[in-house]
């Protein structure tokens, strides 16, 4: 039961958004890896000033260093400092994890929307193009696209972007479906409300938290796709620090020089495990049959 109060808000659902956020809040995992995200992003943002070398200066002095007081992480091959690497490089992962993921949210929702809205030959027309990018294998996909877009961090948040497209329509064309017979819907359109204002002001907010947990697993997978491609040379431009570059880099002295491969690998691990944390923890607040209260 949906209770107004005297200012027209709807009590129900504030206080469902109240038991959701608490909810949330109350698992540690979720804070944990709300938390770890959020020292990544922190350290991307302040990298210039708490990288302890230039991440690029070479010193050939210091060849392949093992970790120690002076290189915390050790050095590469060519004696750059593999902390100051790592931090800066945190900044390219997270800039293709969350502008890959926004770009795939504004395209596919506006798609799915209009598919699941309109209907009809649009409708086929927008789901099966979805359905054939669906099929291909995402790495591949993105892998294809950032071959013919070149290297370079706006490209790879373009191809992983684009290959995170159909997810995100096939979850807006489903909920889209579902909520436009609803009789808020109907109300507000028996009143005269537009088309437009149907979709952005009453479908896409109920539509809201599928798309949020989507959201926070896809940066996880973004994050991984990003690190595939500058593994395999086609992310971002030498001698920009990348987590895969790196990796790759360190590929070729795993026996001698372990720590050149295992601190980016590290990296990667618990980024993509906290944006997952993250992501489970969404799920389990925004569940509707979990936050649902009876008023």
């Amino acid at each position: 039961m949906m209770i107004p109060n005297r200012k027209g808000i709807d009590i129900g659902h504030r206080s469902n958004l109240r038991y959701a956020l608490r909810r949330l809040a109350a698992n540690r995992f979720n804070l944990a890896g709300g938390a770890i995200i959020l020292v990544f992003l922190l350290t991307s943002l302040l990298a210039p000033l708490i990288s302890p070398y230039d991440p690029n200066q070479i010193d050939l002095g210091a060849y392949l260093k093992a970790p120690s007081w002076q290189h915390l992480m050790g050095t590469d091959r060519l004696g750059r400092d593999l902390l100051s690497r790592i931090i800066h490089g945190g900044s390219v992962s997270l800039v293709v994890g969350l502008g890959a993921v926004g770009l795939s949210l504004v395209i596919g929702c506006a798609l799915g929307m209009a598919a699941g809205y309109l209907g009809g030959w649009v409708s086929t027309a927008i789901m099966r193009f979805m359905d054939a990018l669906w099929a291909l294998p995402s790495l591949i996909l993105a892998l294809s696209i950032a071959t013919v877009l070149g290297p370079g961090v706006k490209n790879i948040v373009i191809a992983v972007g684009i290959t995170f497209t159909p997810g995100f329509a096939r979850i807006m064309f489903a909920q889209v479906l579902v909520t436009r017979e609803e009789v808020f819907v109907r109300a507000a359109r028996a009143l005269g409300a537009r088309h437009l204002r149907l979709l952005l002001a009453h479908i896409f907010p109920s539509c809201l938290a599928p798309i949020v947990v989507y959201s926070s697993l896809m940066a996880a997978q973004a994050v991984i796709a990003e690190a595939g491609l500058s593994f395999l040379g086609i992310g971002v431009i030498p001698p920009q620090a990348a987590w895969g570059s790196m990796l790759r880099d360190g590929y070729a002295y795993l026996r001698m020089a372990p720590w050149v491969s295992i601190f980016p690998g590290l990296a990667v691990f618990i980024l993509v495990l906290a944006f997952n944390f993250l992501g489970d923890g969404l799920r389990d607040a925004l569940d509707v049959k979990m936050t649902q209260k009876v008023a």
